[in-house]
């Protein structure tokens, strides 16, 4: 569902469908590595709300971990003093709700805790705040680190992610019908709520993918989650930068 780009202000989904809330923040996803496993659609669907759907491909759901940077982050027309950047780190699945489809986050975890407070009060989103450390590595590998505590004090640690990657190939564009498009080319979330359903929306170019080397040294993301574990391979993609736009979530009435 690739979105097509009119004006700065105007963007219209490749599905047919526009976006639906008023896009009034804009940011630049960098250093973004795409994780995805197949898994078993019955043993995955008991964790999704029934409000939604769990989509299948191939026989296979699917769970992706998604660490990457955000720059730039802020309302639009803003000034550059007043944005933010943090690194985040993203466990989801895909679903469908009303036809339309979208992104079910089972964790967001953010390096800002200003923002995973925020972000927290203001939205039904299952975020955390996490410890990450972002940097390069001597073979210009992307080092991403993650650590959340369920208690400073305690020590306990809920959920560790820490990768090496890089980009291993040219940069290409999805075609609509290949998993990589059914993967990573969707522009909404949706996350249950009292008497209704939260959704929100992001717009922008293709992603730029590009085939990844990765190395996962540690990830108890599913089980911090409650999840499966999957058992089959990873298919794994690179994205280096893209600007994009997002709305404020908003709530639909079931």
């Amino acid at each position: 569902m690739n979105a097509q780009r009119t004006d700065p202000f105007r963007w219209s989904f490749a599905d047919g469908s526009s976006p639906k809330a008023p896009h009034v923040a804009s940011m630049t996803w960098r250093d973004g590595l795409f994780v995805h496993w197949p898994v078993d659609p019955d043993e995955l669907r008991p964790h999704v709300p029934g409000e939604v759907t769990l989509e299948t491909r191939d026989g296979h759901a699917w769970l992706s971990v998604l660490p990457f940077v955000l720059t730039n982050v802020g309302f639009r027309g803003t000034p550059s003093i007043t944005r933010l950047a943090f690194s985040e780190l993203n466990v989801r699945t895909y679903v469908r709700y009303r036809g339309d489809p979208g992104l079910f986050f089972f964790s967001i975890d953010i390096g800002n805790s200003f923002v995973a407070a925020t972000l927290g009060r203001t939205t039904r989103l299952p975020i955390y705040r996490a410890k990450m450390r972002v940097g390069a590595t001597d073979e210009n590998h992307v080092a991403f680190e993650s650590e959340r505590r369920s208690s400073e004090s305690a020590g306990d640690t809920t959920a560790r992610f820490a990768a090496t990657y890089r980009p291993d190939g040219p940069v290409v564009t999805a075609e609509s019908d290949t998993l990589a498009h059914w993967l990573t080319a969707r522009r909404r979330f949706y996350a249950p709520e009292a008497n209704g359903i939260l959704t929100g929306e992001i717009a922008h170019d293709p992603w730029p993918l590009q085939p990844a080397e990765v190395a996962i040294h540690e990830n108890t993301m599913f089980d911090a989650n409650r999840l499966p574990t999957p058992t089959g391979d990873p298919v794994a993609h690179y994205a280096d930068e893209l600007s994009m736009t997002g709305s404020i979530p908003r709530r639909i009435e079931t």
